[in-house]
């Protein structure tokens, strides 16, 4: 698109973003010229900024500004219970949900080998590093019910097998084929304490 044509600039730019279309894009471009010229400029501030203040966790492996993250330097979290998570927005919708005060690790994906995504994509080296410490006694597999999840969350308890850790599941609350991240609080809190162990039907 033209540099002389902001409007068509930026409305393609922002088509590239997951589930925004050509009509929804235009609908906030127009809503960005509409209101306030700071909201804007502050808008792109954040846009701007992201990439260089946004770090990973090398504890959790959660994007952060801050590593370690304000999650696992907590001193109040039960560093006993570690939950798997797929991916950061799914431990932020967990966080909203209040009912779970241990620490967490995030995979950044699940096995999928039709997209070429095997054990060395993820963060399963990281993770199994963690639990060989002996700190965590509980790994809560928190990875949304889908064929992915389901593979990799088998996959993980078989790597876990021989360590001292006691490995669970949320429970079957969550709609198969859903995401942590649209679930409302109140079905992620009787998830998160209807969990059981990796194994049981």
């Amino acid at each position: 698109m033209s540099e002389t044509d902001p409007i068509g600039r930026l409305t393609a730019l922002l088509t590239r973003l997951p589930g925004i279309g050509e009509k929804s894009a235009g609908r906030l471009v127009y809503f960005l010229l509409r209101g306030p010229a700071e909201y804007a400029r502050e808008l792109g501030r954040a846009i701007a900024e992201i990439k260089d203040r946004i770090v990973r966790c090398g504890q959790c492996q959660d994007l952060s500004p801050s590593d370690p993250c304000r999650i696992c330097s907590d001193p109040g979290r039960d560093r006993a219970a570690l939950m798997v998570v797929e991916e950061p927005h799914d431990l932020r919708a967990v966080e909203r949900s209040r009912s779970y005060r241990g620490l967490y690790h995030v995979l950044h994906g699940t096995l999928s080998p039709l997209e070429g995504r095997g054990p060395e994509q993820l963060t399963l080296t990281a993770l199994l590093c963690r639990l060989k410490s002996g700190e965590v006694k509980e790994v809560i597999l928190a990875l949304n019910p889908h064929v992915e999840g389901d593979a990799t969350a088998a996959y993980l308890a078989e790597q876990m097998a021989g360590l001292p850790v006691q490995v669970s599941r949320l429970a079957r609350g969550i709609p198969v084929g859903g995401d942590l991240e649209y679930l409302d609080p109140g079905s992620l809190t009787q998830a998160v304490q209807g969990r059981r162990r990796q194994g049981e039907e």
